[in-house]
């Protein structure tokens, strides 16, 4: 059998906005009229159309063929082609879902419905859908690129960013989400099974490269992480000239691991110190950096004094490995201080996957897809990425789902801008 290479179908399908339905429902019996409202439309927004190859967009648009949206009341959809090259493209009113056969208003309050809190069966019940059709609604959301759909919402690319891998579990693997945040808003969420640098490297790098393909001169000017050796390295390699930041609440947390065998009012005690001393240096209006340094080398002291000096030489060799980090926050009042905002968004995609996991069924009413009658529904047929394919994952063990028929797919992205807190020291 000789093996041919498929040919890729492009995508020509377009959304014309016809202002309401009585408008679109009059064109439609009026050829002439329908063609120049879609060209008058397409040239208001400077959009172009996407002929074949071999075509120069020389050629006049007439109307092809149409075909008819049963499940949507019988509408029309009308297709046009180019007499040039004979391409044929899609018009879709605005009122019309591509793929979709519920109306833009139900996904709408659907989605504002999940993003509130409730479960897939009650957003399904409340906007009488399925629970899977809302399903594949938020697993297509999530393939779009998150830098696009931002930007395209008026946001401007990042300047400061928060970067860090949260560690996560995939069934019984540990895999690690690579994620950049700035403020509330989530610009990059990816996923790895290794916490190399070449792993993270490669994940911040779609970032990079859609960030750049929407604004070719973009540079990240400052980065907060952690401290973990491999972002560290993926960060200086994707953008060498940005400040790279360490994370205070991480330092104060990590400091009593840095203590052995002292009691624990007095590891306490240093922590509470360490908390004051890195809150004082950031209230300084001027020579934050210097009276740091200065602060550092006494509380080593001050920790050798309280608890031995085992514990003070090795206070004092990790001041000295992270205090370039510590340097670059307090340098720049633009940097970002500490990563709480990434971690309260990272527990807010853990509720909504733990959401979507599993369909339960109501005793009530069958509502969910599990308790229908017929062959188990599989999530499909759309065209998911690689990442996109694999299985949902969970942060805790103690919540996996008693639901095994259906295993749900995790959206690569989350566009969901989420609540959360502004930086501070203090809880």
């Amino acid at each position: 059998m000789r093996n041919t290479a498929r040919q890729t179908r492009e995508n020509r399908t377009i959304t014309i906005d016809f202002h309401n339905k009585a408008t679109y429902f009059q064109l439609l019996g009026d050829g002439k009229a329908f063609v120049e409202l879609v060209m008058a439309f397409i040239l208001s927004i400077g959009f172009q159309l996407k002929h074949k190859a071999t075509c120069d967009g020389g050629g006049c648009v007439t109307r092809h063929s149409h075909y008819v949206r049963v499940r949507l009341g019988g509408i029309s959809i009308w297709r046009l082609q180019c007499t040039k090259c004979k391409a044929v493209f899609t018009v879709l009113p605005h009122f019309v879902l591509r793929y979709r056969q519920m109306r833009p208003e139900v996904a709408r309050d659907a989605l504002l419905a999940t993003h509130g809190g409730l479960s897939l069966e009650l957003c399904a019940v409340i906007c009488h859908i399925s629970p899977m059709a809302l399903y594949r609604l938020l697993c297509a959301l999530g393939h779009h690129s998150m830098v696009t759909a931002l930007t395209r919402c008026g946001l401007p690319l990042p300047t400061y960013v928060l970067a860090d891998e949260k560690p996560s579990h995939c069934l019984t693997d540990k895999v690690y989400l690579p994620t950049i945040v700035r403020g509330r808003v989530i610009w990059h969420l990816g996923y790895t099974e290794n916490a190399s640098a070449a792993a993270f490297t490669q994940s911040y790098q779609e970032f990079q490269c859609a960030a750049s393909q929407q604004e070719p001169s973009y540079r990240v000017r400052g980065i907060l992480t952690d401290g973990f050796d491999s972002t560290i390295k993926s960060m200086r390699a994707l953008f060498p000239g940005a400040r790279l930041g360490n994370c205070l609440r991480h330092a104060i947390n990590k400091l009593p691991g840095k203590l052995t065998a002292i009691a624990s009012p007095v590891r306490k005690a240093l922590r509470s110190q360490f908390h004051t001393l890195l809150y004082r240096v950031r209230q300084r209006k001027g020579l934050r950096v210097f009276a740091l340094g200065q602060r550092l080398r006494r509380f080593a002291d001050h920790v050798a004094t309280m608890a031995g000096a085992p514990d003070g030489a090795r206070v004092r060799h990790w001041f000295q490995e992270k205090k370039a980090g510590w340097y670059a926050v307090l340098e720049d009042p633009r940097m970002p201080v500490t990563s709480t905002l990434l971690d309260q968004a990272h527990n807010a995609i853990d509720r909504k996957l733990f959401m979507m996991k599993a369909f339960p069924s109501s005793p009530r009413e069958p509502t969910s897809v599990s308790a229908r009658a017929g062959p188990p529904v599989q999530p499909g047929p759309l065209p998911v990425s690689r990442q996109a394919r694999r299985p949902m994952w969970c942060r805790s063990r103690r919540r996996q789902s008693p639901h095994t028929r259906l295993v749900a797919q995790s959206p690569s992205s989350h566009v969901w801008r989420l609540s959360m807190s502004g930086d501070t020291l203090h809880h």
